[in-house]
């Protein structure tokens, strides 16, 4: 069956799926006629009447919804013919190539992704606008024979008509799941409608993988084998050096309220500066994936097996990279920076400088960390690099190092204290102005002084930590022009920045009042139910999906584990247990027997996060 056909097949499974309501609307009215002929009225429109709903309310809204949703071509920065000739010439021949006619318009987007539509018009008896999309970190990534593989691929799906018919499955899609969701799982009505979603699933998602397979069979006659394989090992691959770029460089700084001036900027320099791991991770990318039933796109060990059994086509062998086909790719990645970064209040800088303010802040955070503990050890409100130093001298290096090694002896707590006080140290040089940090894409920033050598302050820690040479320290910091005050707490109280919510338990006691509690890696928020003692599963997923942690700890309650003393736990299930905080006070934990849970493991995450403060 050709992958026209199937799709066809596919629309008329959508078709059979609204034949189906109507099918289940008529039993129904035929059970209700047949209720009032045996029962009393009340009866058959007590057992009626949620069938009604659930097939009429939960159908009707999704099927508006999916009407309402809008055919727009993805964001994205427009590429006209006169900004990048080069690049729509190889589109127009490649388009001729495979037998059709070329997009009408081309646009950068930000994803690892290419994709064409296609606003066709009738069932797409009637052709439509074309689009072409590219995503910028594959053009920074890919070489021009890669590219035509990409691009021969995707004009594929129009020459195989496969574009016709994708706002008519879209919208089937929308139609199908918000009807699943809309009806409860308990309520009858809703089953043969899950087990034909199931199946109209499966065949809309077996219609796809067959037109991924012949797309790339156009790649094969157009831009050889080789190339083939290339482009689609290589899309598996930036994917993954996307995420970890986005991951290691940028969202530390985002979640610290800076971004770079162009985000994308930076991923080409990734990717040079890691071409020895980039290499490894092509050798891995076909051994990671599988496949499933549920997957719009065959597992790539299928597709490279499809595409090696195909006749060779014509290779390029065009070792370019990619971007020289956009002339003013600065401009382009400005541009698309511009209009898919949200900036939020965050302060914009140049790479640069983002990447030192990112060193800075992170290094302040995790010496904040340091100092409010240090603060609870040494029964102060707040303390400094100079209280810390002071404590030192007065010989109490073991009683802080304790703070932060509790399985080792207090000889080697106080050596060991060298290791964070090392930190504050730091801290204090750059707040000096006597360090500053070297950006680098092969790991993390590195600390140097002001004529760029790599400075290394473990010794002088090692030295302030023995209070015979503590002085000696000092002086050693004094040399360098490192000021000792210039370290000092930034955030006394403890955020959730940086957290993630690893758990999460509805309809608790929480300090004597009623709340959902989410658990993080790195403390509680308690947000209040106000009486609502039903659907906390749902509340806790919508919170957490349209609300950042950091957002919700400053909106609601939040308790860093930092402030956790002791924790005791009166019963295991449901949960009964007494927080014990540092400042003396103390909290009562209820979970109900009608509480729910965020997934089915978080009573058994929350033990174990209560399990590091257990008073044995």
């Amino acid at each position: 069956m050709t992958a026209g056909m199937r799709a066809l097949l596919s629309v008329l499974m959508l078709i059979g799926f609204f034949v189906m309501i109507l099918v289940e609307l008529a039993a129904t009215a035929v059970l209700g006629i047949w209720l009032i002929s045996v029962a009393p009225a009340a009866i058959a429109v007590k057992v009626t009447a949620p069938l009604f709903i659930a097939i009429v309310g939960g159908v009707g809204w999704a099927l508006w919804q999916a009407i309402r949703v809008k055919n727009e071509p993805m964001p994205g920065v427009v590429v006209s013919p006169e900004q990048a000739p080069h690049l729509w010439a190889e589109v127009r021949r490649l388009a001729e190539g495979v037998g059709t006619r070329a997009p009408d318009e081309l646009r950068i987007v930000p994803e690892v992704n290419a994709a064409v539509s296609e606003h066709a018009k009738l069932l797409g008896l009637i052709p439509g606008r074309r689009y072409l999309y590219l995503g910028l970190p594959l053009l920074q990534a890919m070489s021009v024979d890669q590219l035509r593989a990409v691009l021969a691929h995707e004009l594929g799906h129009y020459s195989g008509a496969h574009t016709r018919l994708g706002a008519v499955a879209y919208r089937g899609r929308i139609a199908i799941a918000g009807a699943v969701g809309r009806i409860g799982k308990w309520n009858v009505a809703g089953w043969p409608i899950r087990g034909y979603a199931r199946v109209y699933l499966l065949i809309d998602n077996a219609v796809s993988r067959r037109q991924e397979l012949e797309a790339d069979a156009a790649a094969v006659r157009l831009a050889g084998k080789q190339a083939a394989v290339a482009a689609l090992t290589e899309v598996t691959v930036i994917d993954m050096a996307y995420d970890f770029y986005l991951g290691r460089y940028v969202a530390p700084g985002a979640e610290l309220g800076l971004l770079p001036d162009n985000v994308f900027a930076g991923f080409g320099d990734l990717l040079a500066a890691r071409e020895e791991e980039i290499a490894g991770l092509r050798k891995e990318a076909a051994e990671r994936e599988t496949g499933s039933l549920w997957d719009t796109h065959p597992p790539l060990p299928v597709r490279i097996a499809a595409i090696n059994a195909q006749p060779e086509g014509m290779p390029s062998n065009d070792r370019r990279r990619a971007t020289d086909l956009i002339p003013d790719l600065p401009a382009v990645s400005a541009r698309l920076h511009q209009l898919a970064v949200r900036v939020d209040g965050r302060e914009v800088l140049p790479w640069p400088q983002f990447t030192a303010q990112t060193a800075t802040r992170r290094l302040q955070a995790t010496a904040d960390n340091i100092f409010r503990e240090l603060a609870r050890r040494m029964n102060r409100p707040l303390v400094g690099l100079a209280e810390v130093l002071d404590a030192l001298a007065a010989g109490r290096a073991a009683e802080l190092g304790e703070a932060f090694f509790t399985d080792v002896t207090r000889e080697e707590a106080a050596a060991r204290f060298a290791e964070p006080l090392e930190v504050l140290l730091m801290l204090a040089a750059v707040r000096s102005d006597r360090a500053g940090w070297q950006a680098s894409w092969t790991g993390s920033a590195d600390l140097v002084d002001r004529d760029g050598k790599l400075l290394d302050l473990a010794p002088i820690a090692r030295l302030a930590v023995d209070p015979a040479t503590t002085a000696q320290a000092v002086t050693r910091l004094r040399e360098l022009g490192v000021e000792i005050t210039a370290a000092v707490v930034v955030e006394a109280t403890a955020t959730a920045r940086g957290g993630e919510v690893i758990a999460g338990l509805g309809n608790v006691t929480f300090d004597g009042g009623e709340a959902d509690l989410l658990v993080l890696d790195n403390g509680l928020i308690v947000v209040p139910t106000k009486g609502d003692k039903n659907g906390g599963t749902k509340r806790m997923t919508a919170m957490i999906s349209t609300t950042s942690v950091t957002k919700l700890a400053e909106m609601h309650r939040f308790l860093p584990y930092e402030e956790v003393r002791e924790v005791t736990i009166v019963k295991q299930v449901p949960i009964r247990a007494t927080i014990e905080l540092h400042d003396g006070r103390s909290i009562e934990l209820k979970e109900s027997w009608t509480g729910e849970e965020l997934h089915k493991k978080s009573r058994e995450v929350l033990h174990q996060v209560f399990a590091q403060y257990a008073g044995e």
